[in-house]
Order: structure tokens, then C-alpha cells, then sequence
């Protein structure tokens, strides 16, 4: 049984409508944990908060460092979302994940773990930052899924971080992170405007 072709719409900075309001202070927040090294930026936030429209003004300055996933429910099968692991991050490097094509392509793929450490070393050969952004992850509930992520999430090089944007929190060793100083977080009252960027955004769309 072959692999079903890829969506290439699911690769790739989203479509955002109109100017994006400057939001400085949370800039700052999410630059200084690229500064500290974080492995983890988690972004969680009820619908419409503007989740992914702050992320893609933080990163559209610097498309060559991103792999952007926008996750669908199809993507609770491990092996499928490991390739658009691939994929995604293929596109700031296309030496990342190319000795798993075979595995992942085989009718009978290697367990999901054997395929994410494998992926890891491929990173671990980046000489630069890379942010791999997953996008809308609350659509995923597959408990393989969230294990092969948070293998690879512990295993990261310093200069790879993980971007996650949900409605609710993943099923991550977010306790051990935030112990260990190793995440940037924002919530839904990080995300409200003040009264300065409500003004800027009524003027703008006005």
C-alpha cells in the first residue's frame, strides 16, 4: 500500500487577512526565548485569539528558519504526521529526514520512536536556529502522536524549537519544562490587546 500524496496547503505560512497590529511586547517575549535556548514555545488560547497571526508576524522576517505544519485530525495516524514532519522541515533543509523516505513509505513502517530518533540526528546537523511550527495541535488526540513528539521534543539540538499553537494544552512534560526553565509560554490574557494595540487595530480597520 502506497503513501497517499502530500497537501502541500498544510506546508507553509498561513493566509493573513490585512496588516498584523505590532505587538512588541510579546515579540520580545517569544525572541528572548530563542535567546534562552527553549525547546518549547507554547502558544494556547481559545479560537480567535490570534494565535497564529501573532506567530506569523514573528516569523515572517525569517522564512528561511521556518517549517510550518498546520495540523488537520488526519493527522493522528503517527506515520502520516512524521512525514509531514519531514516535509515541513525538508523545506529549510532537504537533507532532514531523507534516509526515513524508504521506512516511511514501506507497508510496514519502523515503530514511530526508532523513526523520530532518527529525525533527530538529522537536526542535530543544522547550523542554524530552526523554528518548527505545529499549528492548531489540539486537533490531534492520538497518545502516539504526543509520544513521538515529546521523544523528539527531548532530544532536540539547541538550535531546533518547537512551535506549538492549541486550544488546549498538549499532552506534554510541560511540568518538567517549566521546572527546568525551558519554556516560553503565552496564554489568552498574553494575547488581549491593550489599549494601545485596540487602538491601532480599530484605526487600521477603520
Amino acid at each position: 500500500m502506497t503513501a497517499s500524496p502530500l497537501i502541500r496547503s498544510k506546508l507553509g505560512f498561513p493566509r493573513i487577512a490585512g496588516d498584523i497590529v505590532p505587538r512588541p511586547r510579546l515579540l520580545e517575549r517569544l525572541e528572548q526565548g530563542l535567546r534562552e535556548a527553549h525547546p518549547l514555545f507554547l502558544v494556547s488560547a481559545p479560537a480567535g485569539s490570534g494565535k497564529s497571526t501573532l506567530l506569523a508576524g514573528w516569523l515572517k522576517e525569517r522564512p528561511e528558519e521556518v517549517a510550518w505544519l498546520s495540523l488537520d485530525r488526519s493527522d493522528n495516524d503517527p506515520i502520516r504526521f512524521i512525514r509531514y514532519l519531514v516535509a515541513a522541515l525538508q523545506g529549510v533543509d532537504d537533507r532532514v529526514g531523507s534516509s526515513l523516505e524508504p521506512a516511511l513509505s514501506s507497508p510496514e513502517p519502523a515503530p514511530a520512536e526508532l523513526l523520530v530518533s532518527q529525525l533527530a540526528e538529522d537536526l542535530a546537523d543544522l547550523a542554524r536556529d530552526v523554528l518548527l511550527v505545529l499549528d492548531d495541535y489540539h486537533l490531534v488526540d492520538s497518545p502516539q502522536v504526543d509520544d513521538a513528539l515529546a521523544f523528539l521534543m527531548d532530544h532536540l539540538p539547541p538550535l531546533v524549537h518547537l512551535v506549538v499553537t492549541t486550544r488546549e494544552d498538549p499532552r506534554l512534560p510541560l511540568s518538567r519544562l517549566r521546572a527546568r526553565d525551558e519554556i516560553t509560554e503565552l496564554r489568552a490574557s498574553d494575547l488581549r490587546f491593550t489599549p494601545d494595540e485596540a487602538a491601532v487595530f480599530l484605526n487600521d480597520a477603520m
